[in-house]
This record gives structure tokens, C-alpha cells and sequence, in this order.
């Protein structure tokens, strides 16, 4: 392992232990769903590193990896009342606070 990996892999795990989830909930008339919001964020946001022949772990390359991983994205990337997460992504462009906001919901109903 490279000395930057490794670097990279102590930042990952100290910002998830200062990290807290955003306390987003599903709200019953949520319409968020990976065709309509999950994929294009995805796509947008994470896919440069995180995609299909990414360079950084974890994957999220399917919504079976994002579902994997949601509460680390929730504490990377999300937002709700309980917090705006913006460890992630990294570099830009980067998502807004409505984007972040949409995020912890479509996480908190189960990235359907």
C-alpha cells in the first residue's frame, strides 16, 4: 500500500468518526427513486471516483453498493436536520444544499 493510500484511508476514517448522519427521514409523499434522482447524482457527483473503474473504494457502481453503503454516504454527502455533510465528493462540481437535502431523503426511504 502506498503511503498516499494510506493517508487517504486515515482521512476517510477520521472524517467518519467526526462525521454524524444528516437525520433525514422518508416522508410518506417522497418521490424520489434511483431513476428520477439516485442515478444522476450518482452519476454527477460520485461516479468519477467511485464508478465502474473508479480509482477509490468503496465502490458505488450499482445501487446494491449505494444501498451497501448508504449510511456512509448519509455521513459524507448528506443533509437534513441534523446536519449538512460535505466531505464528499471531493473537488467539483459540488452538489447543492437542495441536492444534499434530496440525498438524505432518497437514502432515508431505502435508495429505492
Amino acid at each position: 500500500m502506498s503511503l498516499r493510500t494510506c493517508f487517504a484511508a486515515l482521512a476517510l476514517t477520521l472524517a467518519l468518526g467526526c462525521s454524524k448522519g444528516s437525520g433525514a427521514t422518508c416522508p410518506t409523499n417522497s418521490t424520489l427513486t434511483y431513476d428520477n434522482f439516485g442515478r444522476g447524482f450518482f452519476l454527477r457527483y460520485c461516479d468519477s471516483c467511485h464508478g465502474t473503474g473508479g480509482r477509490t473504494r468503496p465502490s458505488m457502481a450499482s445501487l446494491s453498493d449505494i444501498r451497501a453503503h448508504s449510511s456512509e454516504i448519509d455521513q459524507e454527502a448528506a443533509a437534513g436536520p441534523d446536519g449538512v455533510n460535505t466531505a464528499m465528493p471531493e473537488g467539483s462540481p459540488l452538489p447543492t444544499e437542495d441536492e444534499r437535502r434530496r440525498l438524505g431523503e432518497w437514502l432515508a426511504c431505502g435508495a429505492r
